[in-house]
Order: structure tokens, then sequence, then C-alpha cells
């Protein structure tokens, strides 16, 4: 019998649970993502940032509430909209913002600029700059967890414009007939590139496309850190279980435009206005964080410091040297 959406498994609504000390840690770390793209933004302008760049302001709360639900030895892989990502996962600013600026203190040495830092340490296995090609290699690392019975989750992220790819539909059931540990994650902000979601897709409710597969999912708000972090411990639970892979559909915002190319003209400045004025994630937090006793004198000093840290990381970015032309035959090849 076909599965339809009506039958497919769905993931029940989640209860919402931050303590006070989880909340204010994720805040945080929203706040560095946002403060440190507003720089990368300023450094794009000067000039200091060569080729592409994608920020991932607005966004925030998917890649945080998703951090808070992992542990040691998972994974997580994305597209090029990435940087929010490897803050996230705790990679150093320093190394990142040199990489943006092609230096060589940055984690590809300077040599892989926004697109491609990896860090193992950290479990990043890397933005890509092939739209959905990263949901195929997921599901690898899904694989290699399953093949090494090691308990281990891979987190895939893409957005909603390679939701359609067809290597993506390939991961999905490569995945759920393997019964693989991975959360596939669309952050739908709304416009692949320059083209709306309701252009481009034909289906409505980006959280059922692993219908044909019968893979549970769920659709979150996307600008909700708590309501991330709910539905994220119920997808991640569900992998380590041994249950298989879940969808989960992000429906987030980007403020800025695709790239910075990209003056976003496919859209209205009320809209984002709107988007920002009330749903911003920063400020849902923020207010949910007074609402437990955090006075504005103590997120003022964090803001602070989060800018101070910020600088030093354009600061360490602009005096790190750029690489040396050897440099060029290093990496090449793995080593046996």
């Amino acid at each position: 019998m076909a599965v339809t959406p009506e039958k497919t498994k769905r993931g029940k609504k989640p209860a919402v649970s931050m303590d006070k000390d989880e909340l204010f840690a994720a805040y945080a770390s929203m706040l560095l993502i946002r403060r440190f793209e507003e720089k990368a933004g300023q450094l794009y302008g000067m000039g200091l940032i060569a080729g592409f760049c994608h920020l991932y302001i607005g966004q925030e709360a998917v890649v945080v509430g998703m951090q808070h639900c992992i542990g040691q030895g998972d994974e997580v892989i994305t597209s090029y909209r990435d940087h929010g990502h490897m803050l996230a996962c705790g990679m150093d600013p320093n190394g990142v913002m040199a990489e943006l600026t092609g230096r060589s203190g940055g984690y590809s040495h300077g040599k892989g600029g926004s697109m491609h830092m990896f860090s193992k340490e950290k479990g990043f296995f890397g933005g890509h700059g092939i739209v959905g090609a990263q949901v195929s290699l997921g599901a690898g690392l899904g694989f290699s967890n399953w093949y090494r019975e090691n308990d281990r989750v891979s987190l895939t992220y893409f957005g909603e414009g390679a939701s359609n790819q067809g290597q993506v539909y390939e991961s999905f059931n490569l995945a759920n007939l393997m019964k693989l540990p991975v959360v596939f994650i669309i952050e739908n902000n709304r416009y692949a590139m320059g083209t709306s979601v309701e252009r481009a897709s034909a289906s409505r409710d980006l959280s059922l496309n692993g219908v044909p597969w019968g893979m549970p999912s769920l659709a979150v708000d996307g600008m909700d850190v708590l309501a991330v972090k709910a539905a994220g411990e119920q997808a991640v639970a569900h992998c380590r279980a041994g249950k298989g892979p879940f969808l989960l559909e992000m429906k987030t915002y980007r403020y800025r435009g695709h790239s910075m190319s990209d003056p976003a003209k496919y859209r209205t400045r009320e809209e984002v206005q709107r988007m920002r004025a009330e749903h911003d994630p920063l400020d849902s937090a923020k207010k949910h964080l007074e609402e437990l006793g955090v006075t504005e004198a103590e997120l003022k000093k964090l803001d602070d410091d989060i800018k101070l840290r910020v600088q030093e990381a354009a600061d360490f970015a602009q005096a790190s040297p750029e690489p040396d032309p050897s440099e060029l035959w290093t990496d090449i090849l793995v080593g046996v």
C-alpha cells in the first residue's frame, strides 16, 4: 500500500525545555554568530574577503538549537552558508575569519575560503559548494556510524532549494532502507537564491518530503531556539535508538541576500523588517532570559564581550600572512 501524508509517521509535538543556564549559553552562541556575520559583511565590503560569502544572519536558532541536542563524536555537515555552523560547533572564530580572508591562519590554510572549512576535532565535515552534494555525504557519515555501531548521529543540513535535488531523494532512500542514524535538516529560509519556495517546489509542506520512504518528520519554527532544541532532541533520540533517519523542516528566514553580491530585490523591504520585528531569534531568546531573571546589564555585557571577541578575530585575520606559494602542493593527496 502506498504511503500517504495521512499515513506517514509524524513526530509528536515535543515539549519545550531549556533552563536558564542552557538558554543563556544558546543566546550567547546565537549572538556570536550574528556579530561575526555582521563583521564578515563589513570585511567583504572593504575588499578583505574575496569570492563568495553567504551570511547566516537570521537563521541562528536552527544550528544553535540543534547543537544542544548532540554530543562528542556526533557529526555536522552543511552547504556553503556555513559560518554559523562552524561557530556553533565550537570552531575558533580566529581560524574561521582568517580562512574567510584567505590567510594562512585559517582552518584550510587560506585555500578554501568561505565555502570550504573543516574541523575533524569539532565534528564539522564541511560546508560544500555543490548544491545538495553534502546530503549524500551526510548519509555516508551515517553509514559509517551504522557500520561501526558507535551510537553516533549525523546532522545533515541543506536548504529548501537543494531539497528538490535528485541526490537528496537517493540519500533518503538509502538512509531509510538501511536505518541509518541521520537527521536530515531542511533550512527553509523561503528563497533559493532569488526564487521563492512557492515558485520552485510543488510540495507545500517540505517536512513531508520523506513520505515515500515512511520517514518520520516534524515542521519546526526555526526562529525559536527552544522549539528547535525540543524537536532536535526527538529526532536525535529516534536515530540513536536505531530506528533510522528523521526529517526536520526548519522554517527560518535570512535577512541578507543569498550572497553578498545579491541585492535581494525579489522581496520587499517591509517583509524583511516584519520578520526582524516579529520573529527575530535573538529577540525571542532575550525575552525568555529576561523572564528568567537575566538583567539588561548582563545581556549588554555579553554583547560587548562578543563584539570584542569578533574584533579580535578580525584583527587576527588581517595580521595573518597570506599562504606561502608552496601551499599549492599540499593537501592534495591523503598520506598513508
